[in-house]
């Protein structure tokens, strides 16, 4: 089922090339409500159209989806404590400016590192990239404010694999994508599902100019063998570096999926955690400071967050690069997952979507309250 309203918003999103595609799925108490796909998945080098099982990169939805539900794993058995400090597990922590760093922090992104780095061109392999977020001087101190950044949860990528004894990609797939029956979520997905795959940006210029500002010399990270991006290669430089497997980005899923993960989150839906640890992704641990935070996620009391006035304020969400979008109200068990290819076939600048988010968010609560 389609709301023709929200449709009719997303064609014409599409009309004004705020992005190619648009596939959304809304759900309420374990039931999916609404789901349709929009425009074309792939413009460039051929036109094929979205459906409403294309494969998006989920970008930054990772962190939430893979890394924040291992670390709520984990906290449930006691391997890992909030109040754990980073220096525990990697020494090179152990310095005056970063000894005091939690697991908290990281999960929080109160560390006070900064946003991003192109470790892809600073770092030979991916096992450097510890020790070189170890020496980059923080932004802020430790717990004194908000800053999103990728190098707290490229540390909850290493530390997870610490724990764990092997890679993330495999621990995934058996704590997170064997149980749940995933069939079309994955890091690095076969070539042979080229075609179902959403396009990203070709060659990644957003990050080489990026890259360019911050006064690091450029860097192929694009597919050699094409012009146009491979749709199974991650858009996020710095996780086709590590093999497109990291806890910042890398994981490619359809909205279904995207779902089904996303339930794990909430106390009555949930098989892969206890009821209570679900109380961890609606709890503020940043009261005061410049945006509310939870475990993984934004929570929707934040000033101008994407959720919109139309979800309660424990609500708590997720953004991607690429133009995803997830929100979890838990009260009222509702699920609004709106993902977008906004990268792929447009010159820079790209699109702002955030207020298509906010609107989209909007539409699906006004359509679910009319019921």
């Amino acid at each position: 089922m389609k709301s023709e309203k929200i449709s009719a918003f997303l064609h014409e999103r599409i009309e004004e090339r705020d992005f190619p595609s648009a596939v959304y799925l809304v759900a309420e108490k374990g039931e999916v409500i609404l789901h349709d796909a929009l425009g074309f998945s792939v413009i460039e080098p051929e036109k094929i159209e979205a459906e409403i099982n294309t494969i998006y990169d989920l970008a930054s939805l990772t962190k939430p989806l893979v890394t924040g539900l291992l670390c709520a794993k984990l906290l449930e058995t006691g391997e890992i404590n909030l109040n754990d400090k980073i220096a525990k597990f990697f020494d090179e922590f152990d310095e005056d400016e970063k000894r005091e760093i939690t697991i908290e922090n990281l999960l929080t992104h109160t560390s006070g590192f900064t946003a991003w780095l192109p470790f892809y061109s600073i770092a030979d392999s991916r096992l450097q990239i510890p020790n070189l977020i170890a020496s980059q001087p923080l932004e802020s101190k430790r717990g004194e404010r908000v800053i999103y950044s990728d190098l707290n949860f490229l540390m909850l990528t290493f530390l997870l694999e610490k724990i764990y004894g092997e890679t993330l990609d495999k621990i995934a797939q058996r704590e997170i994508f064997v149980p749940l029956e995933l069939k079309e979520t994955f890091y690095n997905p076969p070539k042979n599902l080229q075609k179902k795959i959403a396009a990203s940006e070709e060659g990644n210029l957003f990050e080489k100019q990026l890259s360019a500002e911050k006064g690091f010399a450029a860097k192929e990270i694009e597919n050699p063998k094409s012009k146009i991006q491979n749709p199974t290669t991650v858009h996020d430089g710095n996780a086709a570096f590590m093999t497109g497997v990291s806890g910042h980005a890398g994981l490619f899923s359809t909205a279904f999926e995207t779902y089904l993960i996303a339930r794990q989150f909430l106390a009555e839906e949930t098989i892969l955690l206890k009821p209570e640890t679900c109380a961890l992704f609606r709890t503020n641990y940043t009261e005061g400071l410049n945006e509310a935070r939870s475990v993984a996620f934004q929570l929707a009391e934040t000033k101008d967050s994407t959720s919109s006035n139309s979800l309660a304020k424990d609500s708590f969400g997720h953004l991607g690069f690429t133009g995803t979008s997830l929100w979890i109200e838990p009260q009222t068990r509702r699920i609004f997952i709106f993902l977008t290819n906004r990268t792929h076939a447009r010159e820079l600048p790209f699109a702002n979507i955030n207020p298509a988010r906010r609107k989209f968010n909007e539409l699906a609560a006004e359509f679910l309250n009319s019921r």
